[in-house]
C-alpha cells in the first residue's frame, strides 16, 4: 500500500473526527467521511461546516465523499480513521459485509471497546484479523479546538511499522501540526485510555475545592500510575516523559477543552453520573475507561489507588469527599 496516495475515509462525527478531516484535507485533494445520519450530511452540505462540532471550521464541500453506509466507505477508502466514541464502536462495526484486513486502520479513539476489554489496536486485531501492522495509533497532546484555531499541536503516530507511520504521518503534518512517530501502539493507546480515568480525578478534586498545589501531587502521582501499568501490561523501553505519555495527561488535567475533567467537576460538584452525561452531551471517554481497567486490572493486581477512586465514586457511588480524602493518604 502507498500510504502518501491512499484514499482516506473518516469514521466519526464530532469534534475530533472535524479536526482530523481539517489536517487531511490540508495535504489530500479527496476525503471520504461516513455520517449515519443522512439529515446531517443534508445539513453539512447546506451550512459547508459540521452543524454540530468545530462550526468555525468551513469545508470545500466538492472535496468530501459523505457516505451513510459504513460498507461504502470502507470500499471507497484505503485507510480508515476511527474517530468515534469507543463504546459505540463494537454496534457500529457490528453490520459489516466487507474486510477490513487490507485497510490501513488507523485510531484516534483514546478508550477501550467495553465488551471486549480491549484497547483499539487489540480489538482490529483480534476481532476483525486487521494485522499488527497494518494498525495506527494517533495520540498526543492535541485537543480538537485547538486544531481549529490552528494553534501549533504535536501528534505521535504509533504503528509497529514505522515506515507506514511515518509514511502517514506526512498526511496529517502541516504548518500548525507536528508529528512524532513511534512504534509502542499499546503504551500509547494504554496511556491515552489511562490519562482520562486521570482528568476524571482531576475534575473531582477541582469541583470538590482543592487546589493547585494537590493537582500538582494528584498528577505527579498519576504519571507513575500510568507507567506502572503500561510496563506492566506490555513492558518494553518507552520514556514516559514523553508528549504521548505525560504530555496527552497534562493537557487532559488541566484544559479548559478537557471533556473528562469537565466530567469530573461535576461530579465533585454533586452532579450523579447520570445528569453530568445529560448535561455534556459531550462522551467522556474516562467513564466507560474505569470501569474496564479496573476489570483488567483484577488479573494484574498493580497498585492503582486513583483509577480504583474513580471507579468507587462514579460506580460505586462513594462519596466523593470521602473517597478523595481517603486517596490523599495513598498519595506522595
Amino acid at each position: 500500500m502507498d500510504v502518501t496516495a491512499s484514499k482516506i475515509g473518516i469514521i466519526g462525527s464530532g469534534s475530533w473526527a472535524t479536526a482530523i478531516a481539517k489536517m487531511v484535507l490540508i495535504s489530500s485533494e479527496k476525503l471520504n467521511w461516513h455520517f449515519r445520519s443522512p439529515e446531517y450530511i443534508e445539513r453539512f452540505k447546506t451550512v459547508k461546516h459540521n452543524p454540530n462540532y468545530l462550526t468555525s471550521v468551513a469545508f470545500d464541500i466538492d472535496r468530501i465523499s459523505f457516505f451513510q453506509d459504513i460498507n461504502e466507505l470502507i470500499e471507497a477508502s484505503d485507510i480508515l480513521i476511527f474517530a468515534n466514541p469507543s463504546a459505540f464502536l463494537n454496534q457500529l462495526l457490528s453490520g459489516l459485509t466487507v474486510s477490513l484486513k487490507d485497510k490501513l486502520i488507523v485510531s484516534a479513539i483514546k478508550g477501550l471497546v467495553p465488551e471486549h476489554k480491549l484497547i483499539i489496536a487489540s480489538y482490529f486485531n483480534k476481532i476483525h484479523g486487521v494485522p499488527l501492522d497494518q494498525i495506527a495509533v494517533i495520540s498526543g497532546p492535541c485537543h480538537a479546538e485547538e486544531v481549529a484555531l490552528e494553534r501549533l499541536s504535536y501528534l505521535t503516530i504509533a504503528c509497529q511499522d514505522v515506515k507506514k507511520g511515518r509514511e502517514f504521518a506526512s498526511r496529517l503534518q502541516c504548518s500548525f501540526i507536528k508529528t512524532v512517530v513511534s512504534d509502542d501502539i499499546y503504551g500509547t493507546e494504554y496511556a491515552a485510555v489511562l490519562k482520562n480515568i486521570m482528568a476524571v480525578a482531576s475534575g473531582i478534586c477541582h469541583g470538590l475545592g482543592y487546589g493547585d498545589n494537590f493537582q500538582a501531587v494528584l498528577i505527579s502521582n498519576a504519571i507513575q500510575e500510568i507507567k506502572r501499568f503500561v510496563d506492566t501490561v506490555h513492558p518494553i523501553t518507552r520514556d514516559i516523559k514523553s508528549s504521548a505519555y505525560l504530555g496527552d495527561l497534562l493537557v487532559t488535567c488541566y484544559s479548559q477543552f478537557s471533556r473528562n475533567r469537565t466530567f469530573g467537576t461535576m461530579i465533585g460538584k454533586g452532579y450523579s453520573v447520570k445528569s453530568a452525561q445529560l448535561e455534556m452531551l459531550m462522551i467522556a471517554e474516562g467513564y466507560y475507561a474505569a470501569k474496564s481497567i479496573k476489570e483488567i486490572n483484577d488479573r494484574y493486581k498493580v497498585n492503582m489507588p486513583i483509577t480504583d477512586a474513580v471507579y468507587n465514586i462514579i460506580y460505586e457511588k462513594i462519596s466523593p469527599t470521602i473517597e478523595i480524602r481517603l486517596l490523599t493518604e495513598s498519595l506522595r
